[in-house]
């Protein structure tokens, strides 16, 4: 197996082939491998916020990447380095509390909810509501693109009978804080009602503990667990999609938590009707309450959003600083908060007693210029969709019509070029075809883009609009 730091070399290795340089110079450069022993491997960081950061966006990467190089389920520890004399006496140690998705005993030990052997959850004693106390109504700022969300979170925390805005179906692109108003509901009833069973679970980790429970044959017991919570928040509930036993134990969940009025909240990135893959009868449940869109902040909430992550974690940051970030990062909370925790990487890093303008321009620019690379199949069936001057509902659409059939193929073609998905993937996301659709479609693109005239003129207009 070879010892830590030859594991440690390994697991860069193949970390650096899946992030962004910038992100790897940055977030794994300063690492230290200092010990692997009893399946616990031990890696140095230079901070706490350092520490903080790699837990919430990398330890998974972390984790999957120990076990495929050593073959062993990992437990991932840290050693952060508080200041020089902390150094000098030894590090402090702040133990992981990683939750692996891929290991559902490993999440219940760190504090998840499981299905007990009974029918019943556990007594409210003993129940785990899984929310970050640190995300609350409080740090959730308001502006235009947030307040009718907000607004409607408000109310259902302070009322969460069932009665009204059930369900709650919250959607809105990646990084608009979706995730972080479902743990303000959530810490609101917790506080205000103690004595309700409120839990918040991602679709996907819904999903790695169904498929856990069909393997030992505890089914019902899952199914009888989900339906005695008073308050269930399922985060992007999108990531069922074709998932047909999952969706089929969720739709009875529903149905029983709606019928004894318990409150359900729901998120995903885009509107019940435009979500592929998800079976009908649960789409149009999910329109039976309050379906709310978040949008990307306006100039003042970005600029909320960093003045509260500058004070929150004691930066030094300028307001020109402040204003230059707000004004070029548009789309996502999320990038902003990226931003100003990459600008007090670099200053610890690189031991600087200030952020200058002369930094802050450069991390925005490499962050702008990474999303700018990054296309989705929603924005490939957007760009099509315009240019062909045809709807979305057309692609999804059984028609035949030769521009029509060609838009489709094109999107398939695209997206098999500029994305990760797989044909499957990319089947479902468009108009629920096969696999063989897929790649029927990228020949048949293929051959035109050899044999037409013409054909590579529409494909320049096409690959010019997505890099836009």
């Amino acid at each position: 197996m070879g010892t830590h730091s030859q594991i440690w070399n390994e697991s860069l290795r193949i970390i650096r082939d899946n992030i962004s340089e910038g992100a790897y110079n940055t977030w794994f450069s300063p690492i230290i491998p200092l010990q692997f022993a009893n399946n616990d491997f031990t890696i140095q960081v230079p901070s706490p916020f350092f520490y903080e950061y790699i837990e919430e966006h990398y330890a998974d990467l972390i984790y999957r990447t120990l076990m495929r190089v050593t073959g062993e389920k990992i437990a991932l520890s840290y050693k952060v380095i508080v200041d020089d004399t902390d150094y000098k006496a030894g590090h402090t140690t702040l133990p992981s509390e990683h939750t692996v998705s891929l290991d559902v005993n490993k999440q219940a030990a760190t504090g998840l909810n499981q299905a007990p052997n009974d029918l019943y959850p556990p007594s409210i004693q003993d129940w785990r509501p899984n929310l970050n106390p640190k995300l609350n109504f409080n740090n959730f700022f308001e502006g235009p693109s947030n307040e009718v969300a907000r607004s409607i979170a408000m109310k259902i925390s302070e009322d969460p009978t069932g009665k009204n805005f059930n369900p709650c179906f919250i959607f809105g692109c990646s990084g608009v804080g979706k995730t972080h108003l479902c743990h303000a509901i959530g810490n609101r009833i917790v506080e205000m009602y103690p004595q309700k069973k409120v839990l918040y679970i991602s679709a996907h980790l819904f999903e790695v503990q169904f498929t856990d429970a069909r393997k030992k044959n505890t089914h019902n017991e899952f199914v009888h667990f989900y339906q005695g919570v008073d308050v269930l928040i399922l985060d992007d509930i999108h990531e069922l999609a074709g998932k047909e036993k999952t969706q089929q134990a969720y739709f009875h969940i529903f149905n029983h938590l709606k019928l004894i009025d318990k409150q359900l909240i729901l998120t995903a990135d885009t509107a019940p009707a435009y979500i592929e893959g998800l079976e009908e009868r649960i789409v149009s449940r999910l329109q039976w309450g309050a379906t709310l869109e978040m949008k990307k902040p306006d100039l003042e909430l970005r600029k909320k959003i960093l003045r509260n992550k500058i004070k929150q974690d004691g930066y030094n940051i300028s307001e020109e600083i402040v204003d230059y970030i707000a004004t070029n990062v548009t789309d996502h909370a999320r990038d902003l908060e990226g931003v100003i925790t990459s600008l007090a990487a670099h200053a610890v890093v690189y031991n600087l007693k200030e952020i200058d303008l002369n930094l802050a321009k450069q991390i925005v620019g490499r962050t702008v210029k990474q999303k700018k690379r990054q296309i989705t199949i929603e924005n490939i069936q957007n760009v099509v969709s315009q240019y062909f001057q045809i709807t979305p509902e057309d692609i999804h659409s059984a028609s035949r019509k030769r521009e029509i059939v060609q838009a489709r193929q094109l999107i398939m073609f695209l997206a098999k070029k500029y994305t990760h998905h797989s044909c499957e993937h990319i089947g479902r996301m468009v108009g629920k075809r096969d696999h063989a659709t897929v790649t029927h479609a990228i020949k048949t693109i293929e051959n035109s883009l050899q044999f037409q005239k013409g054909f590579t003129s529409t494909m320049n207009d096409l690959e010019t609009l997505l890099m836009k």
